[in-house]
């Protein structure tokens, strides 16, 4: 299975993005799957996880701002981004097969300017 993020850019802070990640082949629906993120000097961190039945969980500091979805029919996981603050920055990482999977994508840079 490989996966393809896009949709990253720069963006002035309250702005808006959705990442898609798109899949080739149905592993959205084997179990959990999510979007992680890594900003310079600092460790991946977890953005946003949505199980294979759809429940969801975020970091407390994207909670009401981001929203994690899945289109099962065209195997993609989007993550739409509201309110983008300049701490948003950093390179975005979709991730699928569990928690973490084994399959990642190869990464979208999303820059937020003050």
């Amino acid at each position: 299975v490989q996966l393809q993020a896009s949709g990253g850019g720069l963006v002035q802070a309250g702005g808006s993005l959705r990442l898609s990640c798109a899949a080739s082949g149905s592993i959205f629906e084997i179990s959990a799957n999510g979007w992680y993120r890594q900003a310079p000097g600092k460790k991946r961190e977890l953005v946003a996880l949505i199980s294979n039945l759809g429940d969801r969980e975020y970091v407390d500091s994207v909670k009401g701002r981001f929203t994690i979805s899945i289109d099962k029919a065209k195997n993609t996981m989007y993550l739409r981004m509201n309110s983008l603050k300049p701490e948003d920055t950093a390179v975005y990482y979709c991730n699928a097969g569990g928690f973490p999977g084994k399959y990642w994508g190869q990464g979208t840079q999303v820059t937020v300017s003050s």
